[in-house]
């Protein structure tokens, strides 16, 4: 019986070794991933140079890029989820030349980072762009918008029409799609919220590469600009905030009322938002016109802005 209890304690204790070494090397995984938020001050002296300004926009702290002649005609410029300002860089830099560039870091994002709300529902962000454009004194804009600042563009044009002139939309969301349907909030991942502490940069890298035709093109300049900012400080739990609060209302009633002229730009191999969804706006929007930029993804603006672009500035300035 001594015996028997001899090699059963023997066993015991080999198994604690074993868990013992698998938690350690659990641990020592867990630190080699982790990545903590940044130093705001070096987020800011980098990535927030003059001209950026912060101004209080309804309590949010908005990290905001004003350019071009404030005599000229306004644009302004939404990004997408998890994107940033520097999203529009090539783009900006040359319609700053005939307008006025108003682009900023949506709130939850970047270098604005957390909404003190708390509330990061369409509503807010709507409420908050047009708080931004009386603090600016712009009565009316072209509005352009990419992917989740696409449903943010289009709402706006049909929620406050004489607000917008011109409407641009870049693979724009809305639609329903798998894990998003309407009158309800999606299922957010259960291992999501460690996104908090661990995003690895080639995981995030992986993601990126998804919204281009050509992953090559994708620059580690690119890259690294997402991961800091996206490593601002509060910006990956209040990313993960407004995923918990997109709840999708049907877009057709709302699309059918936009008054402003249209331009749909779409990527023909967005492996996102597939081109197929097109043809909903299209048909729903009353004056709206496709272009089809066959050799582009998800982000045009940033992948190929020298293609991408010249449409966009003929519909401007037509």
């Amino acid at each position: 019986m001594l015996a028997r209890r001899d090699v059963a304690r023997r066993k015991v204790g080999k198994w604690r070794v074993f868990f013992g070494f698998i938690a350690i090397a659990l641990i020592g995984l867990g630190a080699w991933l982790f990545t903590p938020d940044l130093d705001r001050s070096v987020l800011e002296a980098r990535y927030a140079p003059p001209p950026s300004e912060f101004l209080d926009v309804l309590g949010v702290r908005l990290h905001v890029l004003d350019t071009g002649p404030r005599s000229a005609p306004a644009i302004i410029l939404l990004h997408g989820f998890g994107s940033n300002l520097q999203t529009w860089d090539a783009w900006a830099a040359v319609l700053d030349h005939d307008f006025r560039v108003v682009r900023f870091d949506l709130p939850g994002a970047a270098l604005t980072g957390a909404d003190p709300s708390g509330d990061y529902s369409d509503a807010r962000s709507l409420a908050v762009l047009q708080a931004l454009m009386d603090r600016l004194g712009i009565q009316q804009a072209s509005v352009i918008g990419n992917s989740m600042g696409g449903r943010l563009a289009w709402m706006f044009a049909a929620k406050s029409p004489t607000r917008v002139s011109k409407l641009v939309l870049i693979s724009p969301d809305g639609f329903a799609s798998p894990g998003f349907e309407y009158d309800r909030a999606p299922e957010v991942p259960a291992a999501l919220p460690l996104m908090r502490f661990v995003l690895p940069k080639f995981l995030l890298r992986a993601n990126l590469a998804l919204a281009y035709a050509d992953p090559a093109r994708l620059s580690e300049k690119e890259v690294q600009t997402y991961d800091d900012l996206i490593r601002a400080p509060g910006v990956r739990a209040a990313m993960i905030d407004r995923l918990r609060q997109t709840i999708l209302q049907d877009p057709l009633p709302l699309l059918r009322t936009i008054q402003a002229p249209t331009l749909l730009l779409w990527g023909e191999k967005d492996a996102m938002i597939p081109i197929s969804n097109a043809q909903d706006y299209r048909s729903a929007i009353p004056h709206c016109e496709l272009v089809v930029l066959p050799t582009l993804g998800h982000v045009p603006q940033e992948e190929n802005p020298d293609v991408s672009l010249p449409p966009v500035l003929a519909f401007l300035k037509r």
